[in-house]
C-alpha cells in the first residue's frame, strides 16, 4: 500500500472569537472592581486627551449583552453634543466646594512602632539605651514580637548584650502589654505581670501545658499539676481573656482598603429595588476643546486620523463604561430574585446557587457572570456582602430543593451555640439532628463546615 501526498486548495467556512484590542478592553473593565476602574480611567484620560470627566452623566439604558458599538462619525458626534466654549479645555481646574473628597475625611492611623516610640522617648529620654530601644521597635513584627535574639541584635548593631536586654526589657514595660516577648508564653506572661494576675499556677499552665490546654486535655493538665479539673478550666479561662498578638490593634503600615458597594438592595411594597451605586461608575465624554480643532481637522488629513482614533477610543471606553454598569445590575437582580429568602429571612435562607443559574437567566455566558460579580460588593439590610457570597453549592432538603452550605453552617453554628457544654454533640450527633430538619448530609462533611467557621471539635469543646 502506497500514499499518495497531493495538495489540493478547498473552502472551508468556520467560526471563530477574534479578540479584538477593544474586546479585550471591555472584558478587563466588567473584571474591575471600584478602585482598579478608578485607577485605570485615570490612566486612560492622561494617555487619551479627548477623554474628561463628565460631571452630569448621561443616563444610556444598554442591553445585558455585549454588542460591539457602531463606527463612530466623531465630527457629527461633537457637532451634535455642542459643549459650551466657556469649559472647553480638559485640563481646566475646576473647583469642588462641596465634594466628598474621602481623604478629606480619614485620619492617619497609629502603627505599632509609633504608638512605641512615643513611650520611647519618656522612658528613655536619651542615651544608648534609647537608641538601642529604638532599633528594637523597628525590628518587632506586626503582632509586636521580636523577631531577633537580644544577641543578634547586639551584633547587628554593636552593642552590649546586657544593655540590648535591658532595652528589650523596657519594651515589655509599654503599652500594649505583651508586646516585645520572643514568643507566645513570654507574651501571655507579661500581660499577666501587668494585670497583677500572674501566679504560680498560671505561669507552670503557661509555660508547661499550654499545647494541652489548647487540645482541651484537662485531665493530663489535671494529673501532671495536681489540681482538679474545674480548677484548671477555670485558669485556661483566665488565658483565654488575653491578646495573643498585642500588635494586631495598630494600622499595619499598608493603604487601608475600603470596600464601596456597587449595588444596593433596598425594600420596597412590591418587593426588592436594585439600583447600582452612580458614584462608583465613573463618567465620561469627549472633551468640548476639541470641538474647536473640527475646522483645521477637515483640511488636515493627519490630525483628522488622529481625532479620529482617539474619540473612538473614547467612546468605546465611554461605552464599555456603560456596558458594565447595566451587566453587573442585571446579574445582581438575578441574584436577588434567586436569593429572596436570604433577603427577606437572613443568611439561614441562602439557596444554592451557581453561575450558569444566573447566565441562563440574564442571558449571558458564565465567565461574564464570573467576571461580573469578581470584587463587587452589595449592600442590603442585612450588611454588605461579596456578590460571590450568594454563590453557593450545597445539599438538598426534604422537598429537594437545594439548601446552601453557608445555611448548612448556620444550622450547625445554632447546634452548638445551644449545646450543653458538659455534653457537647459529637459531629454524628449533629448529622442526626440535621436529618431531623430534612438535611441529609455526611458526618465528614459536618466536620468539613464545622473547621471551616473555626469551631473545635467536642472533646476540646467540653467543659467541666
Amino acid at each position: 500500500m502506497s500514499l499518495k501526498l497531493e495538495y489540493d486548495l478547498t473552502i472551508e467556512q468556520t467560526q471563530k472569537l477574534v479578540m479584538t484590542p477593544e474586546l479585550i478592553q471591555a472584558i478587563k473593565i466588567l473584571q474591575f472592581n471600584i478602585q482598579e476602574l478608578e485607577s485605570y480611567v485615570q490612566n486612560e484620560i492622561l494617555e487619551n486627551p479627548v477623554l474628561e470627566k463628565d460631571e452630569v452623566a448621561e443616563e444610556e439604558e444598554i442591553p445585558a449583552g455585549q454588542p460591539e458599538p457602531d463606527p463612530i462619525d466623531w465630527k457629527e458626534h461633537i457637532r451634535e453634543n455642542a459643549y459650551g466654549d466657556g469649559d472647553f479645555r480638559q485640563w481646566k481646574e475646576k473647583k469642588e466646594e462641596n465634594s466628598d473628597i474621602l481623604e478629606r475625611y480619614v485620619a492617619d492611623e497609629t502603627t505599632l512602632p509609633d504608638h512605641l516610640l512615643f513611650q520611647l522617648q519618656f522612658m528613655a529620654k536619651c542615651g544608648e539605651i534609647h537608641d538601642i530601644g529604638k532599633y528594637v521597635i523597628e525590628t518587632l513584627d506586626d503582632n509586636g514580637y521580636l523577631t531577633l535574639s537580644a544577641e543578634e541584635i547586639a551584633a547587628n548593631i554593636s552593642a552590649d548584650v546586657d544593655k540590648v536586654k535591658a532595652a528589650i526589657k523596657l519594651i515589655q514595660k509599654m503599652d500594649p502589654a505583651g508586646v516585645g516577648a520572643s514568643d507566645i508564653k513570654e507574651c501571655l506572661i507579661i500581660q499577666l505581670k501587668a494585670l497583677g494576675m500572674l501566679t504560680e499556677d498560671l505561669e507552670t499552665l503557661i509555660k508547661d501545658h499550654l499545647e494541652d490546654l489548647g487540645d482541651n486535655r484537662l485531665g493530663v493538665i489535671s494529673r501532671e499539676m495536681g489540681l482538679p479539673v474545674p480548677r484548671i478550666q477555670e485558669l485556661g479561662d483566665v488565658i483565654r481573656t488575653l491578646e495573643p498578638k498585642p500588635g494586631r490593634s495598630f494600622a499595619g503600615g499598608s493603604e487601608p482598603r475600603y470596600i464601596i458597594p456597587d449595588i444596593f438592595v433596598d425594600r420596597t411594597e412590591e418587593g426588592y429595588s436594585v439600583r447600582v451605586n452612580e458614584s462608583s461608575t465613573p463618567s465620561l465624554r469627549v472633551s468640548s476643546y476639541y470641538r474647536s480643532l473640527l475646522g483645521k481637522a477637515e483640511d488636515d488629513k493627519q490630525l483628522e486620523e488622529y481625532l479620529s482614533n482617539k474619540v473612538n477610543s473614547a467612546m468605546w471606553l465611554i461605552r464599555s463604561i456603560d456596558q458594565r454598569k447595566h451587566t453587573i445590575k442585571s446579574v445582581a437582580e438575578a441574584i436577588v430574585e434567586h436569593q429572596k429568602e436570604f433577603f427577606d429571612k437572613g443568611s439561614r435562607y441562602m439557596k444554592t446557587l451557581t453561575l450558569k443559574d444566573i447566565a441562563d437567566e440574564v442571558g449571558i455566558h458564565e465567565s461574564t457572570v464570573s467576571r461580573s460579580i469578581n470584587g463587587k460588593y452589595l449592600q442590603c439590610c442585612h450588611g454588605v456582602f461579596e456578590l460571590r457570597h450568594f454563590f453557593s453549592a450545597g445539599v438538598s432538603d426534604s422537598s429537594g430543593q437545594g439548601i446552601s452550605s453557608s445555611s448548612v453552617k448556620e444550622f450547625i453554628r445554632e447546634i452548638i451555640e445551644n449545646e450543653d457544654t458538659s455534653k457537647p454533640y459529637s459531629d454524628q450527633a449533629i448529622v442526626g439532628m440535621l436529618n431531623e430538619k430534612g438535611l441529609t448530609i455526611s458526618r465528614r462533611t459536618v466536620a468539613k463546615y464545622r473547621d471551616e467557621m473555626h469551631i473545635l471539635s467536642s472533646s476540646k469543646r467540653r467543659r467541666y
